[in-house]
């Protein structure tokens, strides 16, 4: 992972000049520790920041061009900032303009150009959130370097909105939200329905939180998401006999649920409506285990998580399922589950610090046994959301 120094030396690598002026910001990465499929009913997540996303740093220049470099793609370009459309030979370019036309539409925009780089830490293809770290990072820096206070929840909110509205996907708030107020050692407790939160404390000591890439591509993403929320949609539909102003999942406890799943007609759409209550019901009792810190019972949790993702919504597979039964094979795993939408992508695992090789080691080679295909490991520690990193100019002058 980058340093300031040395993303710094990354910038002036690619623009010239020197460190004056230049400015710093990193946007972490996020994983979701439960609460899955949860959010666009109206439910509870627990996502947390990472230690390692997006740098950006940025310079002033004297005219009014954006300069968009990154180290991680060859596409660059110089974008006026009276033209901010929606340009496809644009490529990943298109986030950070979609930000910029998103405040412009809350009432700022910069008032000069600037040559700006970004460095991206997250993995691509990982489910870590790259585009939103890039969107949150984007926001706050040049916010941040006009001089105007930032309001992290307005800056969740429009980065979503530039996600949905400029680059059109219909992604929820997770990510920006936890990208924006992520804080160190500890977890969130959102309210997907009206962003009502609680910043939970993550004490792991001894622990470690590892991320396992199952790097199976994710093919049936998009179509199953759509099925499920419909799905979704008709549990609440059928569960209006009982409930009648009922808008989302959310709304209803696991009590309720129970006593009035007899009024959903299908099978299938049951099952589905009982992962998100009972998954919803996990998130708040895992901030209660952590606040008490018993990790074993969050554990517990996670691995309840996985069973029901698996049996009662099927948006897990078999690459995944591979990944978390290794996992819970090896001596120290606390617990293991699925994290983000599915069928591919990432699982989350608690381990015991001293038995974090063994378990990358075994995990690993057992998985790619299993699959075919070799996974990848990412050791993470909860860290703070995104922030103005200082440079230390004198090592350049």
């Amino acid at each position: 992972m980058l340093n300031a120094n040395e993303a710094l030396q990354l910038f002036l690598s690619r623009f010239g000049g020197t460190p004056e002026g230049v400015r710093a910001f990193h946007a972490p990465g996020r994983v979701n520790l439960i609460g899955e499929h949860t959010d666009y009913n109206g439910g509870y997540v627990f996502p947390a920041a990472l230690t390692f996303g997006t740098w950006m740093l940025l310079r002033p220049r004297g005219d009014r061009v954006l300069s968009f470099a990154t180290t991680n793609f060859p596409v660059a370009a110089e974008v006026s900032l009276d033209d901010l459309s929606f340009r496809k030979e644009h490529d990943w370019i298109n986030y950070p303009k979609g930000v910029l036309v998103h405040l412009a539409s809350r009432g700022f925009s910069p008032s000069r150009g600037y040559d700006v780089l970004y460095a991206g830490e997250i993995p691509n293809g990982a489910g870590l959130s790259s585009s939103a770290s890039i969107e949150v990072v984007t926001g706050y820096g040049f916010q941040a370097a006009e001089g105007r206070e930032v309001d992290r929840i307005e800056l969740a909110l429009v980065a979503q909105e530039a996600e949905n509205r400029y680059m059109g996907v219909n992604c929820g708030i997770m990510d920006q939200f936890s990208i924006a107020m992520g804080r160190q050692n500890h977890a969130i407790k959102l309210r997907c329905s009206d962003l009502a939160y609680e910043l939970a404390p993550f004490s792991a000591a001894g622990h470690k939180l590892v991320i396992g890439n199952t790097n199976k591509r994710r093919g049936l993403v998009d179509s199953a998401y759509n099925e499920r929320r419909a799905q979704c949609e008709q549990a609440v539909a059928d569960l209006r006999a009982a409930f009648p102003a009922l808008a989302l999942l959310g709304e209803i406890d696991a009590r309720q649920f129970e006593a009035n799943a007899h009024l959903i007609a299908d099978e299938t759409v049951r099952k589905r409506a009982r992962h998100v209550i009972s998954e919803n019901d996990r998130v708040l009792q895992s901030v209660e285990a952590l606040k008490a810190g018993d990790l074993e019972r969050f554990g517990r949790l996670m691995i309840a998580s996985h069973d029901s993702l698996r049996d009662l919504y099927e948006v897990t597979g078999p690459e995944l399922d591979a990944m978390v039964e290794e996992a819970l094979k090896v001596d120290g795993t606390v617990g293991s589950r699925m994290t983000g939408a599915g069928f591919g992508g990432c699982t989350v695992s608690l381990v015991r610090e001293d038995r974090v090789d063994a378990f990358v080691e075994q995990v690993g080679s057992r998985y790619e046994a299993r699959t075919g295909l070799k996974p990848d490991f990412y050791v993470a520690d909860i860290g703070d959301g995104v922030r103005e990193i200082p440079l230390n100019e004198s090592r350049f002058t």
